[in-house]
């Protein structure tokens, strides 16, 4: 697995207008080709008396990079808004944007122009989310030390993704491998191998305070 990538946080949408021409840019996180097609089509169907709906799409899974000009002059449309999203190192993402023709010609390059600040426009809504590769890991410990472990883990940069409480205590966590390794020092340490700790996988994910 490698050690991460950039993708997108949120759907966002952002607009503004050209010479009487509207631009709005929307921008979504996918995992698969499906999901980009879908909201390819959701976004057709909001936009539907709009002129162009141009896109484009990259999604990790069978590395796949699609974009269409949607009727623009070909290198002015989808394109450039396939250029922003690897400009940006941006996968598993999708990008429309919907053209109202304002009656006033652009010309190559400012349909170039709007369409790059169309596409920008929409990932700095969305927001940027940089995803890592994390070690997936339990520690289980008595009732006794997990008020402890817990203050102990403050000083590290974690995701704490569920509780359990049972006969012990399950805390089933997350975290860069080299964060991992510096909490498994330290809960080993602090409950003098009272506690265990062990590695139950690993995933893309963000990594976080807990």
């Amino acid at each position: 697995m490698k050690d991460g990538y950039t993708t997108l946080k949120d759907i966002g949408e952002a607009s503004f207008t050209e010479k009487k021409s509207e631009f709005i840019g929307s921008a979504m996180p996918v995992q698969t080709e499906e999901e980009a097609l879908e909201f390819i089509a959701e976004i057709k169907k909001k936009h539907s008396t709009a002129r162009h709906n141009v896109y484009a799409y990259v999604v990790r899974e069978n590395n796949i990079i699609r974009f269409t000009e949607d009727g623009e002059p070909k290198g002015t449309a989808g394109s450039m808004v396939l250029e922003v999203l690897k400009k940006s190192d941006i996968t598993d993402a999708v990008i429309v944007v919907t053209r109202y023709f304002g009656g006033i010609l652009l010309g190559t390059g400012g349909l170039a122009r709007a369409y790059t600040k169309a596409a920008s426009d929409a990932i700095n809504a969305a927001g940027i989310a940089v995803m890592k590769n994390l070690t997936e890991f339990k520690i289980t410990c008595s009732f006794r030390d997990h008020d402890r472990i817990k203050h102990a883990l403050q000083s590290f940069k974690y995701n704490l993704d569920n509780t359990d409480f049972s006969a012990n205590v399950t805390l089933y966590c997350s975290a860069v491998h080299d964060v991992y390794e510096s909490i498994k020092k330290t809960v080993t340490e602090l409950t003098a191998d009272r506690a265990s700790i062990e590695v139950t996988g690993e995933r893309f994910g963000a990594d976080g305070v807990s």
